[in-house]
């Protein structure tokens, strides 16, 4: 894996070391900072903002220290497993989409704004889009994360949630067209395209490692995966998840998972390194546990 020219950023690094129950290991993640040439001051400023943040708590100190995932800090990190997740499940059913829109309408006095924006922020992150003001809508169930939402906002009087097989978006009922009308799927499509075609050399590269019996030390593998992680995630977490039904055939959304997927495997088998890398433990969870 060529090494990268992405910039990394140090928060994606430390959140993609995290275990499965929200913890983080320093001393797990100065040498993987390190191959990736963060500093040790870039590494300690990124744990002490996700203190500040709320994100996590401190146990110890220095390069023994534990961060333990609070419930606000487990959504940060559990977020993009099941997203994840979701992503590549709906790509090996092929066909995952009911048919039915779920709505969700809310008037919200403006002197509750701050809790109205969150709400809208918080919609749009499940991949919803809006109608019109006040009005959001999503092809997945997604009532009880959004009863959950206002719940903590203390807005579940101010909202109402409903579905429908039977949506019409200024005279178009076609689900595709209404879809394309809704979220940006041909900015989507480019964006994908894209990726595809930087990674797609990487695989005869590995591949022809393979074959050699060459082996790559981490100074390669870990920023090359990080960057391949940063170049994808900015544009998976901008991408709805919208069902395959409601997408262009051929989704190069799809070709590029696929292509990342592939790539992290076969840079798994010849890492000079032995056993599984800390990076990414809980994405490389999800997927496992989908095969």
């Amino acid at each position: 894996m060529p090494r990268s020219t992405v910039p990394i950023p140090t928060r994606l690094l430390v959140l993609g070391m995290a275990h499965e129950d929200g913890t983080i290991l320093a001393a797990e993640v100065y040498p993987v900072a390190e191959a990736c040439a963060q500093s040790a001051d870039q590494v300690r400023s990124c744990f002490r903002r996700l203190e500040a943040e709320g994100l996590f708590t401190r146990e110890g100190g220095g390069r023994t220290a534990v961060y333990r995932a609070t419930e606000q800090g487990m959504s940060a990190v559990g977020d993009n497993v099941e997203r994840t997740r979701l992503a590549y499940a709906q790509d090996m059913a092929g066909r995952t989409w009911d048919r039915r829109w779920h709505l969700v309408a809310f008037g919200v006095p403006e002197a509750r704004r701050a809790a109205r924006d969150a709400l809208r922020d918080r919609l749009l992150a499940l991949g919803g889009a809006a109608i019109e003001s006040g009005l959001y809508v999503s092809p997945h169930p997604w009532e009880k994360d959004v009863l959950s939402v206002a719940e903590h906002l203390d807005l579940v009087g101010q909202i109402t949630v409903a579905s429908t097989d039977d949506l019409d978006i200024g005279g178009e009922r076609d689900p595709r067209e209404i879809a394309r009308k809704l979220w940006p799927i041909d900015d989507l499509a480019a964006r994908y395209a894209a990726i595809c075609e930087e990674y797609s050399p990487v695989i005869d590269l590995l591949e022809a490692m393979r074959s050699r019996h060459e082996k790559m030390p981490d100074t390669t593998f870990l920023p090359g995966a990080l960057g391949m992680a940063v170049t994808f995630m900015d544009c998976f977490g901008d991408d709805p998840l919208l069902p395959p039904e409601l997408l262009p055939r051929p989704w190069p959304g799809r070709t590029a998972r696929q292509l990342i997927l592939n790539c992290r495997r076969l840079a798994f088998g010849i890492r000079q390194t032995p056993g599984r890398p800390a990076l990414f433990r809980v994405w490389d969870d999800a997927l496992q546990a989908l095969t």
